[in-house]
């Protein structure tokens, strides 16, 4: 008997009983998690795609707190320790610095998928946190708000269409539009 494991991609796939979550056209469970571990099994790949999941979330994140405080609307304010006004990439450049450090000592790269998945996730959002400050480091002013502040969302879709494209090779998503199809 042949395992699904072994399908090939060419076979239809079975129907699903009624009530199952691939009756109403959502890809199983368990072929999700097997194409999961098919493609991201290795540690580096594992950590391009947390690190690209971080970056977005991040960044979308930041920049709806940024419009908050911008709106005084909400619990969020700006982060002004003795009337200086601390900007958010400062927390990215900090995150950045400590995953460069910890990666420098083989922490978090190797066997313990733990670690490997929070430095990973701090590193996307340290870089979501100064890319969306681009402007303020190659201006040298506050220009978050102005037309130059532009340059910010420029530089992260640069950077984050770098990551989707670590992260999501070809055959990854050759695969799931496979899976969705069967599924419908």
């Amino acid at each position: 008997m042949q395992r699904d494991s072994e399908k090939r991609s060419d076979e239809p796939a079975p129907a699903a009983p009624e009530g199952s979550p691939s009756a109403s056209g959502a890809p199983a469970k368990r072929d999700v998690r097997a194409l999961y571990n098919k493609h991201f099994c290795d540690r580096r790949k594992e950590r391009q795609l947390i690190s690209t999941g971080s970056f977005i979330v991040s960044f979308a994140a930041v920049r709806a707190i940024t419009h908050a405080i911008r709106a005084e609307r909400g619990p969020f304010r700006n982060i002004t320790p003795g009337g200086r006004h601390i900007h958010h990439m400062t927390i990215g450049i900090s995150g950045l610095l400590a995953v460069g450090y910890l990666w420098m000592l083989e922490i978090g790269i190797k066997e313990d998928r733990r670690s490997s998945a929070i430095t990973a996730a701090t590193f996307g959002s340290g870089a979501a946190l100064t890319l969306d400050e681009f402007a303020l480091w190659l201006n040298l002013e506050d220009v978050y708000w102005a037309r130059q502040g532009r340059e910010s969302i420029d530089a992260v879709i640069l950077f984050g269409a770098l990551l989707m494209l670590s992260v999501l090779g070809k055959e990854f998503v050759v695969e799931l539009l496979d899976l969705g199809r069967r599924e419908l």
